[in-house]
């Protein structure tokens, strides 16, 4: 049954993230999905080679961790996602997801959970809108990949073409987030879209 409502408890990879995670999803759910409530918990943050370099018990660690946290805000009856957050790097997305998703899903199977696995990196979805960045990137038109993801671009673009001194992760991805289009970047991104498909399960109610 459809409820238009969301508690979730996130585990994340690095310090911007952490930060901007929480702007990132509360703006999915009410700019695009329409959500009559979403409360997003402060992500639980996790070395990535503690998350994917061993997965295992570190990660079951902080899934009962998120389950602890949402049943202790969970009093309301508003329905709970825990949702992993990483990026795939010069790894396979699908593989990642695959072995987070059978740990996930074996260590609380009474909690609802998704994992998606950015495509290169977080900043690919950046490299992806752009065009609603130009306050922080020096960037033509013609430069910006129209499938960010099947051509490897991530950091490493957003740095060379970044207007401050230096980009900087913890400082300037939670800006970034805010400012970015998310319809553009949905369109082509196919992670960011999952991002948005997951949620948008969650929020109506949908089974995993």
């Amino acid at each position: 049954m459809a409820d238009g409502r969301l508690r979730i408890a996130s585990i994340v990879e690095g310090h911007g993230e952490q930060s901007a995670i929480p702007r990132l999803l509360t703006r999915i759910c009410k700019e695009l999905l329409n959500a009559e409530f979403v409360d997003v918990l402060k992500p639980n943050r996790k070395r990535r080679d503690r998350l994917i370099g061993n997965i295992g018990a570190e990660l079951e660690k902080a899934v009962e961790a998120a389950a602890r946290l949402l049943a202790e805000r969970g009093k309301d009856g508003i329905p709970s996602l825990i949702l992993v957050i990483v990026d795939a790097d010069d790894d396979c997305a699908a593989a990642i997801a695959a072995q987070i998703r059978r740990v996930t899903t074996a260590t609380r199977r009474d909690v609802r959970s998704a994992c998606v696995v950015a495509v290169k990196e977080y900043e690919t979805w950046f490299v992806a809108a752009a065009e609603s960045l130009h306050d922080h990137l020096v960037c033509d038109q013609n430069e910006i990949p129209l499938d960010p993801e099947s051509q490897r671009c991530g950091k490493a673009w957003i740095e060379k073409r970044f207007r401050s001194p230096k980009y900087s992760e913890t400082t300037d991805q939670p800006r970034l987030t805010s400012q970015m289009d998310l319809v553009v970047c949905r369109e082509r991104c196919p992670s960011f879209d999952k991002l948005c498909r997951e949620l948008e399960k969650a929020l109506s109610g949908v089974e995993p």
